[in-house]
């Protein structure tokens, strides 16, 4: 009979606490779909997060990357980055996120990379969000609020 340890060790990485997960396997559960680069807007009244289909600036759509990784937070200081983020910042990171699943316990969806082998199911699934935003370069701050988007959920 194994322990529940043993079990954890059995496991998937992906399937393991956040806080076990090497670097490596952290940059691996992200599935890439740009989501998370999305600007929201926040009803400080209900606490409702909207997201709209306006991206940071920095976004890559031919790679689903961002441009400035490893300087992210210098230059966009809102940017949420999930490697020191509390459990609370997770309400920011849409719900198919695997950051923010595996914060909750839930399981990743069949359609992740990690699971599928490669991300054409991600993308067929209508997850990424390659094709379907504008770059904030060209949308005044007071402008966003008119690309509120539905398929986002959270």
């Amino acid at each position: 009979m194994c322990s529940s340890i043993e079990k954890n060790k059995l496991a998937p990485f992906w399937e393991q606490a956040l806080g076990s997960l090497d670097t490596e396997q952290w940059e691996q559960l992200c599935d890439g779909c740009g989501r998370c680069c999305l600007k929201k807007l926040k009803d400080h009244e209900t606490e409702e997060v909207f997201y709209t289909r306006v991206i940071c600036r920095h976004f890559e759509e031919g790679s689903s990357r961002c441009d400035c990784y490893g300087k992210r937070s210098e230059l966009v200081p809102d940017c949420v980055v999930v490697s020191h983020a509390d459990r609370e910042e997770f309400i920011w990171m849409p719900d198919t996120c695997a950051y923010r699943l595996r914060s909750e316990d839930k399981p990743l969806f069949s359609w992740h990379p990690l699971i599928a082998g490669d991300r054409k199911l991600m993308k067929d699934s209508g997850i990424s969000v390659v094709g379907r935003v504008i770059s904030e370069e060209f949308v005044h701050d007071e402008g966003v609020e008119e690309h509120v988007i539905r398929w986002v959920s959270n």
